[in-house]
């Protein structure tokens, strides 16, 4: 399962999120990770949660973070879900295509390896690509 939050900064993307993860770690039955930007959600999320501060692993683009996602997995085969809070701030180069190709790869990601991925972005849902429509949260 993907899911993609999408909405303008300060819509409640990272609060939901925190929440959603929240909830996972006591429910789903395995590991959950949490990427950002920054530390500040580390202090709202449950002790249990790994949480990956991407700042220490510049990322340019999206085949970069699939990358940094399959390290994660090699290092832990209970990772249930895992949350990705401000994508288009974590890659720098994150267009139209390249969203496309990583929410492609992570449906496939959870096809594959029974991982469920939830995403949040500031972008308006009705700019974002026709292709990734289905994933949208709304």
């Amino acid at each position: 399962m993907v899911k993609f939050y999408a909405g303008e900064k300060g819509e409640g993307k990272t609060k939901t999120l925190i929440e959603l993860a929240n909830k996972a770690i006591k429910e789903c039955g395995g590991d959950v990770v949490y990427i950002d930007d920054d530390k500040r959600p580390m202090y709202e999320l449950h002790h249990d949660i790994r949480f990956v501060e991407v700042n220490e692993f510049p990322l340019v683009n999206y085949r970069e973070l699939i990358g940094f996602i399959y390290g994660i997995f090699s290092q832990n085969n209970d990772i249930k879900q895992v949350y990705i809070d401000g994508v288009f701030k974590l890659v720098k180069e994150l267009g139209a295509e390249d969203l496309i190709k990583l929410i492609s790869r992570f449906d496939a990601i959870s096809e594959n390896m029974g991982v469920d991925f939830v995403v949040a972005g500031n972008a308006d849902p009705n700019e974002l690509p026709k292709e990734i429509e289905k994933y949208i949260v709304k």
